[in-house]
């Protein structure tokens, strides 16, 4: 028969410790790791990289090591590295580098991958990787037939007893710990896109091509729903309910700390009312570098944009934009807002008008602006728009309460200027006055 077609594929999750004599050599560090990976039948394809204490960041035999094998060196600080819980402490290594383990802590500490370690504290067991081997200690002999190097299935070097003795030369303890994530190898990215109103003809080549090359697409399960045509089958899609912008920006920067690319997804302008504001809120406070993840903004257009464009110019001098929804902001301080625009004349646009629980928002803003404004100022009110399901009504201040309004809708109120010609909506540009 013939054979059957196979594929042997090794996540790389395991995160190798090292501690070593100064001076040890790469061939030693490479037969210490090799023997550890044999007696467990663990893969050496499945090494994700080596990790360390500081002081040895100059460790040639390390540095040659890693270099030859395209693997990484994570090190740690003492401190940091005696946060860490381990199964064989040692005081004498504790005189000597400040931290009573090295190998083992410093495997557990890279396997968690976790961003800024430096503020890095563990102190929950579901908190610690797995360690699959404690530590080992490791002096090569040259009495020793066991030592060859032998790192990736290449066949084993004979070394002649003069190389044996020049190589051959320290002491290692390996330790391994796996992690739950494999390790890509690469800078995350966070790509926070703003898809504009709705209708793919509305959203700009450039979130397209955002949203398109991503590994993962976040976002609220409708705006997922809108984008779908450009999503592709290998990405990672995760549509969450209206309320979990938390969750959305949580998952995006775990995801982006993992190594991937990352769209976070918002309908209109993802900097106005929109999630980029909570996922560089959040890397603020995680200590974030400024570098990884890196971040891009792609703009869209607003909300308020597309309504004065359905409707018109109503936007064509000064203008500001007010959320109505106090689950975030005070109502008192909505209050103060709706006030300094209407007395300042601004075109205003109001976001998030209505809700199934907030009914008295929108009758308190329009009777704000009644007292600045006359009663018959043009109000466009304008729902999904570029959508299948679009609504507009162009309405007065005075019979805003008349119109259907929800939270997809946006309404927009003139200044004294503003004027309704036939279907549009017209505000001068301030040269001169209708």
């Amino acid at each position: 028969p013939l054979p059957i077609p196979s594929i042997t594929w090794h996540p790389r999750i395991l995160w190798v410790g090292i501690g070593c004599e100064r001076g040890t050599s790469k061939q030693v560090i490479a037969q210490a790791i090799d023997q550890v990976f044999q007696e467990n039948q663990f893969a050496l394809a499945a090494i994700a990289g080596i990790a360390t204490i500081d002081i040895k960041s100059n460790e040639v035999g390390l540095i040659e090591l890693c270099h030859e094998r395209n693997l990484p060196l994570k090190t740690f600080s003492s401190e940091i590295l005696r946060t860490v819980t381990v199964p064989n402490p040692s005081q004498v290594v504790e005189k000597e580098v400040g931290t009573p383990s090295v190998a083992e802590a410093a495997a557990i500490i890279a396997a968690s991958q976790i961003p800024n370690v430096e503020t890095l504290y563990i102190t929950s067991p579901q908190d610690i990787p797995s360690l699959k081997v404690p530590k080992q200690i490791y002096r090569p002999s040259i009495q020793n037939p066991s030592w060859k190097v032998c790192w990736d299935g290449n066949r084993p070097q004979q070394l002649s007893a003069k190389s044996k003795i020049q190589n051959l030369k320290g002491a290692v303890t390996v330790a391994v710990a796996a992690s739950e994530k494999e390790y890509i190898g690469r800078v995350g990215k966070l790509l926070l896109v703003g898809t504009g109103p709705g209708n793919l003809d509305q959203m700009t080549p450039a979130a397209q091509t955002a949203v398109a090359s991503a590994d993962a697409v976040i976002g609220y399960s409708l705006y997922i729903d809108l984008i779908a045509p450009i999503l592709q089958k290998h990405q990672i899609i995760e549509a969450l309910p209206i309320t979990k912008e938390r969750d959305r920006a949580t998952r995006a920067i775990e995801l982006a700390h993992w190594g991937l690319s990352v769209a976070v997804i918002s309908s209109g302008d993802c900097g106005i009312y929109g999630m980029a504001g909570l996922v560089m809120e959040d890397l603020q406070a995680s200590g974030w570098d400024g570098k990884s993840p890196s971040v891009e903004v792609f703009p869209g257009v607003s909300a308020f944009q597309s309504a004065a464009a359905r409707v018109g110019t109503p936007l064509m001098h000064d203008f500001c934009a007010v959320s109505l929804s106090d689950l975030l902001t005070p109502w008192e301080v909505i209050v103060k807002r709706l006030t300094a625009a209407a007395a300042a004349d601004f075109v205003t646009a109001l976001y998030n008008p209505k809700s199934q629980t907030r009914t008295q928002q929108l009758v308190a803003a329009r009777e704000i602006f009644l007292k600045y404004r006359n009663p018959d100022t043009p109000v466009a009110v304008v729902r999904s728009v570029y959508r299948e399901d679009e609504q507009i009504i162009l309405t007065t201040l005075e019979k805003l309460l008349d119109a259907p309004v929800d939270m997809l809708t946006t309404v927009l109120i003139g200044n004294q200027s503003t004027r309704s010609y036939g279907e549009w909506m017209i505000t001068p540009r301030g040269y001169k006055r209708f």
